[in-house]
């Protein structure tokens, strides 16, 4: 028998695959739309639970629509990049000590992402 354990999808995979669809669409999907542009067999309360913990990290706006809801990405969140991004700052917004936590993650950079990084903060803002 295996592990269930070992079954489980990579953190975050869900939430891409979610938002891939909504990404795709370019217009708000119910929940039950998500459902049917994924392949991944998932039900629809499976989905609507990704859909509701995504617009509790502020990564997709919600309408009511009849007696539910239909999902966008926010403005910020149009590709994975961005989606990456708001999981990054809801993570530092979790913490009291942000100058620990942006140290920690900057001494654990590579030297070509530090370099990176000190790049984008040295750039004029466009």
């Amino acid at each position: 028998m295996s592990d269930a354990k070992d079954e489980r999808r990579p953190a975050g995979e869900l939430e891409a695959a979610v938002m891939a669809a909504l990404w795709s669409a370019g217009t708000p999907l119910t929940p039950g739309q998500v459902q049917s542009h994924l392949d991944a067999g998932l039900a629809r309360t499976t989905v609507t639970t990704i859909l509701t913990r995504l617009h509790g990290k502020g990564a997709v706006e919600r309408r009511r629509q009849g007696r539910g809801y239909a999902y966008l990405p926010v403005r910020e969140v149009q590709d994975a990049q961005g989606l990456t991004a708001r999981r990054m700052h809801s993570e530092l917004d979790r913490e009291t000590d942000r100058e620990t936590v942006l140290a920690r993650f900057v001494a654990q950079l590579s030297p070509d992402d530090e370099q990176l990084l000190r790049h984008l903060l040295e750039a004029p803002e466009q």
